[in-house]
């Protein structure tokens, strides 16, 4: 499902502003129904605290950093860099304990994947204090479906802080501590709305742990909203396994399906291109998109790229693209000579 901060930020304006309407006046209906209008336009004359001005310039962060950075021509990505940042410090200003736009800063400030790690290891216990903190001041005379946005929306900026953690510790080649943050986050949000259980895969293929995976797979029934077991990273995952198992066959069917599910998946699995992560959370897109394969590739590189291979993608990553040409070979001709004319452009 991956965290919408848009989605986010109308959800506590929303539940702040339904807070101060009386239900029993007559012109509650008419407040209610003018929400949208008054936030799409007059977001300021809205009841919100500094935390939620906060989280508003940690959207609109995020929407340079992780939607627009990625794709900004050369000469235009120093300015969206420092006016993300700008507003990320803006956002500190007004909400010291904002840990979303601290963990966005901790990115670029912090040198070394290791360092910027370690960082979020050392501040997990303060934020995880925080957020509990703030989740158990919901009032629980409520609607029950408020007290349970109320304490969602508290504890998000945790589940996130640790599922950068699984991320981080995935990157860095600590795989079992990866598993060990991802257990972490499951335990605290069932439902998974970071969508952890992707990088989990990644994890137990690195690990060699079939059985795990399997455990894995069993545990997507709880996941809201209910999604199969078919996702590009675990299809990805098994794949994986497959191969370095020499289960080619196996491993050609589960390639077969990313192919059947994806659309244009031949072009993502030929190029097999490494994106930045989201700083914010991982990148929201529709389910089964070419957008969430291109996703899933890029954080499969850990997969893709290992051991040693003549052609530097790797051996998973090369059989990969070999199979895919083999499939597709009017489109492998076809983004060869892309790859060539951007190879010389970029030169």
């Amino acid at each position: 499902m991956a965290h919408d901060p848009r989605r986010e930020d109308y959800q506590r304006l929303a539940l702040r502003f339904v807070r101060t309407i009386d239900p029993q006046d007559p012109a509650a209906a008419r407040e209610l129904t003018d929400f949208g209008r008054r936030f799409a336009q007059e977001r300021d004359s809205l009841p919100q605290t500094d935390a939620d001005r906060a989280f508003h310039l940690v959207c609109r962060a995020t929407e340079l950093i992780d939607y627009k950075l990625p794709f900004a021509e050369p000469d235009q990505a120093a300015e969206l860099i420092r006016h993300g940042q700008s507003l990320l410090d803006e956002a500190l200003s007004l909400d010291e304990k904002c840990f979303d736009a601290l963990r966005m800063k901790s990115g670029p400030e912090v040198v070394g994947l290791d360092a910027r790690h370690e960082f979020l290891v050392k501040r997990e216990p303060e934020v995880r204090a925080d957020c509990e903190q703030a989740r158990d001041a919901q009032d629980p005379s409520e609607d029950e479906e408020r007290v349970a946005l109320g304490r969602a929306l508290a504890m998000r900026p945790y589940w996130r802080w640790l599922a950068s953690l699984a991320e981080g510790a995935l990157i860095c080649g600590r795989n079992r501590e990866a598993i060990s943050w991802c257990e972490r986050l499951l335990q605290s949000d069932p439902a998974d709305t970071c969508d952890v259980r992707f990088t989990y895969a990644y994890a137990l293929a690195k690990l060699e742990d079939e059985a795990g995976l399997d455990a894995l797979e069993a545990r997507y029934a709880k996941i809201s909203p209910t999604r199969g077991a078919d996702d590009a990273w675990m299809l990805m995952a098994r794949m994986a396994l497959a191969h370095k198992a020499c289960r080619m066959e196996e491993a050609q069917g589960f390639l077969a399906r990313i192919c059947r599910t994806y659309p244009e998946a031949a072009v993502t699995l030929l190029r097999q291109t490494e994106l930045p992560d989201g700083e914010f959370a991982r990148l929201h897109v529709a389910p089964y998109s070419t957008d969430e394969l291109i996703i899933a590739a890029s954080e499969g590189i850990v997969l893709l790229q290992e051991g040693a291979d003549r052609t530097g993608r790797g051996v998973l990553g090369a059989w990969v693209a070999a199979q895919v040409a083999g499939m597709y070979p009017a489109v492998a001709l076809q983004v060869a000579a892309e790859m060539r004319q951007e190879g010389v452009q970029g030169k």
